[in-house]
């Protein structure tokens, strides 16, 4: 990774995370915890981000890996290279840390990390939410944002090719 992206020293490996997490729940930290591609970062992504760290919590964003992301949404994605994905998400105020994870899930990285807030989108009420059985097995809580409407990467994505096709 380049310096210049990780020049706030946001986007840390998950060991430095546990003894970052460790120090600040000693301080009366929350740790909460978001996952997600963020490919093509947009205005809904930034309002969820903010949302997510009201009341003064730590918010780690778990990033999905290019290699990730390229076996859950197809050959054609991320858009956006990994590094730079995670530079863009470490440059927002509302984001604490970043840490990139490789598997299709963030289950093992929840594992690793035992937030104490899983934070997702309201529209995953109501669906199996992948760790959340480890956040409250230790007295944690999920929470859900509201999503806003027709504000995601697939839509982006397809209004560039609608305008820009030949």
């Amino acid at each position: 990774m380049s310096p210049e992206l990780n020049s706030k020293n946001k986007i840390l490996s998950v060991n430095s995370l546990i003894k970052i997490t460790g120090q600040a729940r000693k301080r009366g930290k929350t740790i909460a915890f978001t996952n997600g591609c963020f490919d093509i970062l947009h205005f809904g992504h930034v309002r969820y981000l903010e949302k997510a760290k009201k009341d003064d919590r730590i918010l780690i964003i778990g990033l999905n890996s290019d290699g990730s992301i390229n076996e859950i949404k197809g050959k054609n994605r991320p858009i956006i290279p990994q590094s730079e994905r995670a530079g863009l998400l470490a440059a927002l105020s509302c984001v604490d840390y970043v840490v990139i994870f490789d598997e299709p899930t963030p289950y093992n990285l929840i594992r690793k990390l035992k937030p104490d807030l899983l934070i997702k989108g309201a529209d995953w009420k109501g669906k199996e939410v992948i760790g959340s059985d480890i956040v409250k097995a230790h007295g944690g809580k999920v929470e859900f944002i509201p999503y806003l409407d027709n504000l995601s990467t697939t839509n982006i994505i397809k209004t560039i090719i609608e305008k820009y096709k030949a």
